[in-house]
């Protein structure tokens, strides 16, 4: 669709009085594009965004379809994104508000990859008092969409999934947009041109107070989040989750950097699509929420890229343990409060709090928690290993002395490095509202992050300590190491951790895995374990299967050996227990790969079983 631009001419044409067919001709098709030509390669973020004003060019908004649910309107839209190379680029939302409501705070989400525009948020975000828009950046067909309806357009460019490459390319085209090696043919920018219309957008309604806006992303939403707060002034608050986490070209501890190849001139791919970048040009409250081992906003990286903001904006780090690309109720909570505080005047969320490592004969991490709320607890975890995605986070215990909590970090192997962080838990005056009807009474709010290299250990006179555990689980605090999926599905329930990668509970050569449990009734039990799952610098990954049958009734303990465990792939026996990063207690499970592979595919029977203890049991001696 062609851009038309009114000449100059047509002012006098009322008092000429011209032919119609004249005063057609003055209206030209122009396909003027929405950015000039490059006269010199942006070298930076600044030159990469000079000049840009997502304000300039009408929206053009076109609403598909307008409807009402509980009080709140909702409307399917499609808003102008630009001209590029000739040709119009449009962007599909979802836009919600409270009926009849007038000076809303606003607020745009952006969802990630593989994902789309998603209505359950701004329908919850409207109930909240929001005037919520969420952007369809990836073209996916829109929720609900009727055939024949608009989707997101990207016209001649493509920065979508479907040109994967673009992510991380800097040279020219047929889908990218410069003729010559620039940033601009970086998907990431055009995409974040694109949400920053989308601040125009919610500006310009008016239910929305344009002054308060606020934003919020997911995994490559999170990155978009980082890439609109460093390049918009317009927002006022920001919450990224498991994205926008920088040093992703970097190599840490010898393991393979996250992103292995840029297309094009590696150092400008760093200086102008780097976050690390972007972090010192956000001046909005920013909030990262994250999962202590994900794979996309590794925990070490968000640290990093936090500790380059301003120390003059206000920044909060909220961490789930042993989670991957998911959180808890009380961390999910943390970033509707946050925006609530910072758009709304609403609940102050505690300050980061303060925490000391101190190293010693047996190091110790010490936290004060912030004043504000009441303290349910203080939880201290440490971790030997040096990649984020895998590594096992140990729970310390702590001891309070005051207004202060320690804990004792003791290490097996000075060779390995340090790494350590609390979480504090507060009590909230009253539950804080959450999507799908959920809420949480509790919210919390991680310390910073705390490393020591092995070299650092031993010049500060670090001493070896601790052994060996044979046993991985009593379960006497319930699942504390471990995370659970479908928790409050009976039989779909599933329990993992990643202690068997520690080396303080890792298998012996010759062992056999037990597990004592107690079933209400006959079932069969599914034990999975995934080996190398992000270490393929270390072997390749596969994922291994058994089935413990149990009979039901009493506590009866049942021991697996290493060929009883079989590849879900070739039906091989597993070799060895040295490898492996995960383990899985599954009442059932779909395993994805070559092929879908049930585990434990009957459903489970009952209540759920008590778990007593988990251990290796070692080959016994002649």
């Amino acid at each position: 669709m062609a851009k038309y631009r009114l000449l100059p001419l047509i002012l006098s044409v009322s008092n000429m009085k011209l032919p119609l067919i004249f005063l057609a001709t003055c209206i030209v098709a122009h396909a003027a594009d929405s950015l000039s030509p490059l006269k010199k390669v942006p070298q930076n973020v600044t030159e990469l965004w000079a000049g840009y004003d997502p304000q300039r060019e009408p929206l053009q908004t076109k609403v598909v379809r307008e409807w009402e649910e509980n009080g709140v309107v909702i409307r399917y839209l499609r808003y102008y994104i630009g001209t590029f190379k000739g040709k119009s680029a449009w962007m599909a939302a979802f836009y919600a508000f409270p009926k009849n409501a007038k000076n809303l705070p606003g607020v745009l989400h952006m969802h990630g990859g593989g994902q789309r525009a998603n209505l359950t948020l701004v329908k919850f975000h409207a109930s909240q008092g929001y005037g919520a828009l969420s952007v369809n950046w990836g073209g996916k067909p829109m929720e609900g969409a009727r055939p024949g309806e608009a989707n997101t357009d990207w016209g001649a460019v493509d920065p979508t999934q479907n040109n994967v490459q673009g992510y991380f390319n800097l040279l020219p085209g047929e889908k990218f947009l410069d003729a010559q090696e620039s940033p601009r043919n970086c998907n990431w920018f055009l995409i974040t041109l694109g949400c920053r219309r989308g601040l125009t957008f919610l500006e310009q309604q008016t239910e929305v107070d344009g002054k308060r806006l606020g934003i919020r992303g997911h995994s490559m939403g999170g990155n978009l989040t980082m890439y609109v707060a460093g390049s918009d002034s317009r927002v006022k608050v920001a919450s990224p989750s498991v994205g926008g986490s920088g040093y992703r070209t970097y190599a840490r501890y010898g393991l393979p950097p996250q992103i292995r190849k840029v297309t094009g001139d590696l150092e400008l791919f760093r200086r102008t699509m780097g976050y690390q970048f972007y972090a010192p040009r956000i001046t909005a409250p920013l909030l990262h929420l994250g999962a202590s081992n994900d794979f996309h906003g590794q925990m070490d990286a968000t640290y990093a890229t936090g500790a380059r903001v301003s120390k003059k904006v206000p920044q909060r780090f909220v961490f789930a343990p042993h989670f991957n690309h998911r959180f808890n109720a009380e961390q999910q909570v943390s970033r509707i409060l946050w925006l609530d505080q910072h758009l709304k005047g609403g609940l102050k969320l505690p300050a980061t709090p303060s925490s000391e490592l101190e190293l010693k004969s047996i190091p110790v991490l010490r936290v004060v928690p912030a004043k504000g709320l009441p303290v349910k607890e203080v939880e201290i975890y440490y971790s030997v290993d040096p990649d984020a995605r895998s590594r096992f986070w140990r729970d310390a215990q702590t001891k309070q002395s005051g207004n202060t909590w320690s804990a004792e970090l003791p290490l097996i192997d000075l060779n390995q490095p340090l790494f350590a962080f609390a979480n504090v838990h507060y009590h909230l005056p009253k539950p804080g509202a959450l999507p799908r009807n959920a809420a949480s009474d509790v919210v919390c709010v991680s310390s910073l992050f705390h490393e020591a290299k092995p070299a650092t250990l031993k010049a500060a006179g670090v001493k070896a300590e601790g052994h060996w555990q044979q046993v991985i689980d009593d379960f006497n605090r319930g699942f504390h190491d471990w995370y659970t999926i479908n928790g409050n599905h009976r039989p779909l329930w599933q329990h993992w951790t990643r202690k068997v990668t520690d080396p303080k509970w890792r298998g012996p050569q010759g062992a056999k895995l037990a597990l004592t449990i107690q079933s209400e009734q006959p079932n069969v039990l599914g034990v999975v374990l995934h080996e190398n799952t992000w270490r393929q610098y270390r072997g390749k990954k596969r994922t291994y299967v058994a089935e413990m049958k149990l009979k039901g009734g009493k506590p009866e303990t049942v021991s697996l050996a290493l060929t009883d465990f079989k590849n879900v792939t070739d039906g091989e026996p597993l070799k060895n227990w040295e490898q492996l990063d995960e383990l899985g207690l599954v009442a059932k499970a779909t395993l994805r790969g070559p092929k879908l592979v049930e585990v434990a595919p009957d459903p489970w029977q009952g209540p759920k079983p008590v778990f007593n203890r988990l251990e290796w049991v070692l080959p016994v001696k002649d």
